[in-house]
Order: structure tokens, then C-alpha cells, then sequence
């Protein structure tokens, strides 16, 4: 497998358009996370089904969150993505975030092709009300069975926040 943070850029952000690297399928109970130091992916741990990801997840390559983790992202897709697929995407809002280890920004992005839709989701609004309950309800609560209160929801930021957000972490890899 390659080093993602080898081969792929961030994307052009500026543009509104990032690479991402799924970790997590949409629905899957494991915590699959990349490990920077292996370049490769990782069991970390198995969720309960309760817990189960209601977006897939992923990161984006050649940046750093606060967290010190790459920078999250919740790839919005009908069908859950595997692990290891990367795809350029195009950024539509953000998910503010913090957990035991700090601010963890997940940047939310459709894919930049999706001729399913017509490319009809183009802000989180789209997404609807209910989404944003939905995703909120799982990030506050996913951690509740072993660090209780450990995560947060922050609110939620518009494109122009989540490009902000992509280019600090683009400064904080490249400082490293």
C-alpha cells in the first residue's frame, strides 16, 4: 500500500476541492485508523453496532488538525466507501469537534463527480436539518461507553470556514 501522505496532495482547496482517504466505511463498527508513522491502516478498535459510522470517514492527505492527527473528513456517499479508496471531493461545510485530545475539525465533502445525485448537495443545508442531528447525536455520544463527556460537537461552519481550517493544517503539516 502507498503512503498517502507520499503520493497524494490536500487538493485545491482554494477551489473547494480536497483528495480524501476513506478510513472508515459508512455503517462499520471498526475503528480504522491511519497510521502515519507505518503508512498503513489500523484496527484501533470495534465499536458496539450502536456506534456504527454514520458517514464514511476519512482524512485528508499532507495536513495536520490540532490534534495532531490528519484532518478528519465525513465523506457524504448513499453507499458505504472501503477503506483505502481515496477520491477527490468537493467540501460543502464542517463539523467543529473536540475530544479528549483536543480541536478534531472534520471537514464534510460529497464526492466531486456524483452523478447519482446530478451534484445536487453543494452546502451542508442540502444535507437537511435532520442530517446534522443525526451526525451531531453520534460524534457527542460515540465515546460515552468508555470516556464519558469526552466529546463534543462545537457547531457547524460553512464552506469558506472548512477551506480556513484545510489550509491551517496544510501550514501545521508543512511546519513539521
Amino acid at each position: 500500500m502507498a503512503d498517502f501522505n507520499q503520493v497524494l496532495g490536500p487538493g485545491d482547496y482554494q477551489n473547494g476541492e480536497v483528495n480524501t482517504v476513506v478510513e472508515i466505511p459508512k455503517g462499520s463498527t471498526m475503528k480504522i485508523e491511519w497510521d502515519r508513522q507505518r503508512a498503513a491502516f489500523m484496527l484501533d478498535r470495534v465499536e458496539p453496532k450502536i456506534f456504527a459510522k454514520p458517514t464514511n470517514y476519512g482524512f485528508i492527505p499532507q495536513t495536520l488538525d490540532e490534534d495532531g492527527d490528519e484532518l478528519d473528513t465525513l465523506i457524504i456517499t448513499e453507499d458505504p466507501i472501503p477503506t483505502g479508496v481515496w477520491l477527490e471531493a468537493r467540501i460543502i461545510g464542517i463539523m467543529n469537534f473536540e475530544d479528549e485530545k483536543g480541536i478534531d475539525h472534520k471537514v464534510v465533502v460529497v464526492p466531486a463527480d456524483d452523478r447519482h445525485t446530478n451534484d445536487a448537495i453543494k452546502s451542508l443545508d442540502d444535507l437537511g436539518g435532520r442530517w446534522k442531528e443525526q451526525v451531531e447525536h453520534h460524534f457527542a455520544h460515540y465515546k460515552d461507553l468508555y470516556k464519558p463527556g469526552a466529546a463534543k460537537v462545537q457547531g457547524w461552519g460553512d464552506i469558506e470556514a472548512a477551506k480556513k481550517i484545510v489550509a491551517e493544517s496544510i501550514e501545521r503539516y508543512n511546519a513539521k
